[in-house]
């Protein structure tokens, strides 16, 4: 269980950090509001320690020492990592379903950039579809098909943050956008980076991604009538403020270059009330035939992981043990490297 202090200190840092998943968690039941702020709170933790540190593959390495030892029953004395290893044992969290966040925090740190949309898919798979199968597993929700439409929607949010974020990622030397359609536009990434303008090539990436992203927000909502009652408001309330901020895009011509998309408060406040009303019609919907769809490819490891929520050893995934070591292989190369100049 969580110690109270502990939990504070997780709000506190919810609240300042993640305000749109702090309004969103509002609506959720506090059997499951106060495991997934001490979850979110892990991995916003972890997402930081990679972005905002210039040594960015020493970060990750200490991430991934600091989930074993939550995971060894001996966390790091920090109320979030106290937090965490509260939440492992708990609810028998999968490792595979933490590993797969570290392994994509671990491709930010090597600077990976991605061909396709697939390969945009795997990325979102592991920084964001992994943190939606967790909360699947605070849930009590093991059904593959309700975690497969949970894994849609952490990539359709992952999506959206990388639409909203051109520009801040630019100026900061990092491209999501699929290096294919930068080779349909022309656009070279060292160019783009030095002199960053919303033209209407960028533009219309930017449009092709939020519409991917809308996609699967569509496909989501099918699952969201799979999940217990209590928990329904909130995860509608997810789906619709991070889908406002693709809104807020949209509405600014697709430039995400030379403005950040954001959402009011008072917009906040009206999703909150649309999902509680959602919720409740929820209830007496037919189930959609849309929560049988197949797994995105990217995200059926997860799926795997999450439906075996019962057994703390889940492992890794077929080849997956594999290449999460070479990952790590990687950094520790680089940190020697990066140590030696």
């Amino acid at each position: 269980m969580i110690a109270p202090a502990d939990m504070q200190h997780c709000r506190d840092a919810i609240r300042h950090g993640s305000l749109s998943f702090h309004t969103a968690s509002r609506l959720l039941p506090a059997r499951v509001r106060d495991p997934a702020l001490a979850l979110y709170a892990f991995c916003r933790l972890a997402d930081d320690a990679v972005d905002l540190h210039d040594d960015k593959t020493g970060a990750v390495l200490r991430l991934r020492d600091r989930l074993d030892l939550a995971y060894a029953g001996r966390p790091r004395n920090a109320p979030a990592d106290r937090a965490f290893a509260s939440v492992i044992d708990d609810f028998h969290m999968p490792r595979a379903l933490p590993d797969a966040l570290l392994e994509g925090l671990a491709w930010d740190a090597l600077e990976h950039r991605y061909a396709d949309i697939s390969g945009l898919h795997d990325y979102s798979a592991r920084v964001a579809a992994a943190v939606g199968a967790m909360m699947c597993v605070l849930m009590g929700v093991r059904d593959r098909h309700a975690l497969a439409r949970a894994c849609d929607l952490g990539v359709a949010m992952q999506l959206t943050n990388i639409a909203r974020d051109v520009g801040e990622d630019a100026r900061a030397r990092r491209i999501y956008l699929p290096t294919d359609w930068l080779d349909e536009a022309r656009i070279d990434p060292d160019a783009f980076f030095a002199d960053p303008l919303p033209t209407d090539a960028v533009r219309a990436m930017v449009r092709r991604l939020l519409d991917h992203a809308d996609r699967l927000y569509f496909r989501a909502e099918a699952g969201v009538a799979a999940l217990p009652l209590a928990a329904r408001p909130g995860i509608f309330a997810a789906r619709h403020i991070y889908a406002g901020i693709g809104t807020a895009v949209r509405r600014n011509g697709y430039d995400s270059v030379s403005w950040r998309g954001r959402t009011s408060k008072r917009q906040k406040v009206g999703w909150l009330g649309l999902s509680i009303l959602r919720a409740g019609v929820s209830v007496s919907m037919p189930r959609s035939a849309v929560l049988y769809a197949r797994p995105l490819p990217e995200t059926a490891f997860l799926v795997d992981a999450a439906a075996q929520a019962d057994r703390p050893e889940t492992p890794w995934g077929e080849g997956r043990t594999g290449a999460l070591i070479g990952v790590f292989a990687q950094l520790e190369q680089a940190d020697r490297a990066r140590s030696r100049a």
